[in-house]
């Protein structure tokens, strides 16, 4: 790959270009670079940064951190054993989590593996994407960036998170659907709280989770609508105290707990429409491929088992053992196997919450029935995999 640029003349060796690093692509990054390949990933923002992310993490997939040489036990996480949900009024169901879970902020995750992607020779290329397009007779892909500089690759998977100006470029259906949702992510302080438990309160249109991330701090997120943001002024702080807190037990959290950042991480547009793993020949990896609920609280895991389920393919492809139609294909195949039903349960299980007569009656019909809490826990996760 050669980087065009009056005053950036370094040459880069590299086959693949990742665009966007979060988890999936610092981890797919990271993965083909130690299988032996030169890889260059182009990210907007320099590490470390936060991101709008519950930051919990099933354990499902230690096995791989651990293979990628990336065991966050290095960042002394928080383990999270408990599951607790609230109806808006309050009322709470809790069960165990089989596999259990770590919870560490994106801010530290993140960097983390940056910096053992920098170690194992990844190229970071602090920029925006504005044009990608394939190139059928020479069978590459050419990025431009919005600085003038001019990419090329043997092949480029998209791992930009939810939502981008790339995918109007791409075409994508969902991009054009007005989505309702919001998300907002604190960081907090509330001593007291339990460290091995993620609660998800329910509230009018809209859900919360809270959990233990390292240190002594807590990661608090919640999902809800422009409308409920609008009915409250515009003010997020308005909306916390009129909405939210009339869910006593997010009513107390926010009350007590010390706030460790001034203003809140906040992302619009939030779709959780079908979207495809392959678009353009580009290969798209975590949030970027589909997005499972907050609800259901394991998007993290799924982007790093996507870029587990990418990685041995585009090795195989950039050695010459797949041709590319196959290597789309297999890839396909393998996220719609892995991801398909959980996202479709994750849907399913959104609809049930929101409202406060429904979620009142479901809560309170798992409180009886905890097999069904597991199975439904079960049917959003994964199994541990390398």
């Amino acid at each position: 790959m050669i980087l065009h640029n009056n005053s950036f003349t370094k040459e880069v060796a590299a086959r693949v270009l990742v665009l966007g690093g979060g988890l999936a692509g610092l981890a797919v990054a990271l993965d083909l670079a130690g299988r032996g390949h030169c890889v260059a990933v182009v990210e907007r923002r320099r590490y470390p940064f936060h991101r709008v992310c519950g930051e919990y993490v099933s354990n499902e997939v230690l096995p791989y951190l651990r293979r990628l040489g990336a065991d966050p036990a290095a960042l002394a996480p928080a383990a999270i054993r408990r599951f607790g949900l609230s109806s808006p009024a309050g009322r709470m169901l809790t069960s165990p989590l089989d596999l259990g879970g770590f919870g560490v902020s994106r801010y530290q995750l993140d960097d983390f593996l940056y910096q053992k992607a920098v170690a194992q020779g990844v190229e970071f290329i602090f920029a925006t994407v504005a044009d990608v397009a394939f190139d059928a007779a020479a069978g590459q892909h050419h990025v431009a960036l919005a600085d003038g500089r001019q990419l090329t690759a043997a092949l480029v998977l998209g791992t930009y998170g939810k939502r981008s100006a790339l995918d109007r470029q791409l075409g994508r259906p969902f991009f054009s659907q007005r989505s309702p949702y919001l998300g907002v992510k604190h960081h907090l302080r509330l001593p007291g709280f339990a460290r091995d438990v993620i609660e998800l309160h329910n509230f009018r249109d809209g859900y919360a989770g809270v959990s233990a991330i390292e240190g002594d701090k807590l990661c608090f997120c919640y999902l809800t609508t422009r409308a409920n943001l609008k009915a409250a002024g515009g003010s997020i702080a308005a909306l916390e105290s009129e909405v939210l807190a009339r869910n006593p037990r997010v009513a107390n959290i926010l009350g007590h707990a010390e706030r460790l950042y001034a203003q809140p991480e906040v992302i619009n547009e939030i779709s959780f429409a079908p979207k495809l793993p392959v678009e353009q020949h580009l290969l798209m990896v975590g949030d970027a491929a589909g997005l499972i609920t907050p609800l259901c609280g394991n998007g993290m895991a799924m982007a790093l088992h996507g870029a587990a389920l990418a990685a041995p393919l585009a090795d195989r492809f950039l050695r010459g053992e797949l041709a590319r139609p196959a290597l789309e294909a297999a890839y396909a195949h393998a996220w719609r196997q892995q991801f398909g039903a959980r996202l479709r349960v994750g849907r399913a299980v959104q609809r049930l919450f929101g409202g406060p007569i429904l979620s009142e009656l479901v809560v309170s019909g798992l409180r009886h029935w905890p097999a069904a809490v597991r199975t439904l826990m079960r049917q959003t996760h994964g199994s541990e995999f390398e």
